[in-house]
Order: C-alpha cells, then structure tokens, then sequence
C-alpha cells in the first residue's frame, strides 16, 4: 500500500468496518456501556443539583423574577450539550484505556490468526485497571505539555494566521501516537521505539490522525470514533509498522 495521506485515513475507515465483526463487537460495546452510564449519571446529577439551584432563587427572589425559569433552563442545557460533545471522546478515551489494549490484542489475532502471548484477556485488563489509568493521565499530561508551543502561536501576529492549521498537525500526530501505543504497547515496544517507527511514515500517521481528528468533531460519529482509532492504528501496525 503506498504511503500517503490517503492510505493512513482508509486504515480509520478499515477499523470502523473491524469493529462491526461478531467476534469484536464485545469489546467495543462494555467501555462504551460504561461511558454512556457515567455521562447519564453525570446528567441526572448535574440536573437535579441544577433543580435544587432553581429552587434555593425561588425562596430567595420576588414572585415578579420567577419567569427567569424559562430562561435559565434552555442555558442551562446548551451548556450541558456543550459540555457533552467536548468531553465525551475524553472521558470515553480514559474509561476504556484498559480495554483498548486487549481490544487491540483480538484485532491483530483477527487479521493475523496469531494470539499474542503477552495478552492476558479480560482478567489481565481488570488486574492493570489502576496502572493503566494512570498511564493514561500521564499520556494526557505529556500531550497538554507539548501543546502548550502550540498554543503560544496563536499569540504571534502573523504567524497566528497559520496556528490553526499547525494545531490541526499537532491533535493528528497526538491522536495517531495515542492510539498507536495499543498494539504497540502490546509488543512490549516503549514511547521511544514507537515514535521513531511513526517517524518512519509521519505522513501515513498523520493522514490517519487527521481522519481522527476529523471524526472526532463529528457528532454522533464521535462516539464509535476511539475503538475505530484503535482497531484501525491495529491494521496499520500490522501492515506498515511491525516489521
């Protein structure tokens, strides 16, 4: 396959049609059932906390300020929508880290027929829950931290102009080293290794983390965009990036 651009979005597209397959599915579905369950007890809480709110500035205001219901509500959920749409690819992303490993593991047996010995199924995923977390915050650190030269163009007259784009480079070269590190990490291959085999093909990786990147705007889409990422970065790593 040639290494272009194209070639690393059509591995995002080869991982959406991965997960759809009854052997992979299971893997796809109890990280997003625990997200789903998370963000409604999140809402329900946000909710009733935000009726309670409306009922404390009832007491406290004259009858004549009532109809400021009406407008509180309708702010009150477009900031909850908001809040939704930009953090539910975060959260999915650290709720289902220790499953996107083993994820990764039946992907690469799927297309490889060979089981990798360093797996170790559902109970190994359950047993590395708290350090695989924890790894996952430090990956979120280092991204914020190198983001932050990122950020300071925006700041530079002249070179602002080109910020957007250069920040849109950076979130693809992220998202494709973040989703990579799965099948990767499965092989015992350290941050090091793993950044220099994606220098090898930085465009392939930053056509796939761009189709990434993209999706992940995409409302709805956004939701089945991490184990697509994984399963697809899977592919790749199989195809272009093992040997």
């Amino acid at each position: 396959m040639p290494v272009n651009p194209v070639s690393g979005a059509g591995y995002l597209l080869k991982g959406m049609r991965l997960i759809m397959q009854p052997g992979l599915r299971r893997f796809v579905l109890l990280p997003l059932l625990i997200n789903i369950l998370v963000f409604s007890a999140a809402i329900w809480y946000g909710v009733s906390r935000f009726e309670s709110f409306l009922a404390w500035m009832e007491s406290k205001v004259p009858s004549w300020l009532h109809w400021l219901d009406w407008v509180l509500w309708p702010l009150f959920v477009l900031v909850l929508v908001i809040l939704v749409f930009y953090s539910f690819t975060l959260v999915a992303n650290l709720l289902a880290s220790p499953f996107n490993g083993l994820l990764a593991e039946k992907v690469e047996l799927y297309l490889t027929g060979r089981p990798l010995h360093e797996g170790g199924g559902w109970k190994q995923a359950l047993m590395t829950l708290v350090p695989t977390l924890l790894d996952e915050l430090g990956k979120l650190l280092f991204a914020a931290l190198a983001a932050v030269p990122f950020l300071i163009l925006f700041l530079i007259p002249g070179i602002n102009l080109a910020a957007p784009a250069l920040w849109f480079l950076y979130t693809a070269w992220i998202l494709t080293l973040e989703y990579s590190d799965y099948p990767m990490g499965n092989h015992g291959l350290r941050f090091r290794e793993m950044r220099a085999r994606l220098r090898r093909k930085r465009v392939l990786g930053l056509g796939f983390g761009a189709a990434t990147a993209g999706l992940t705007m995409v409302p709805v889409v956004n939701f089945i965009v991490m184990p697509s990422a994984v399963a697809g970065a899977t592919a790749m790593w199989v195809d272009e990036l093992s040997s």
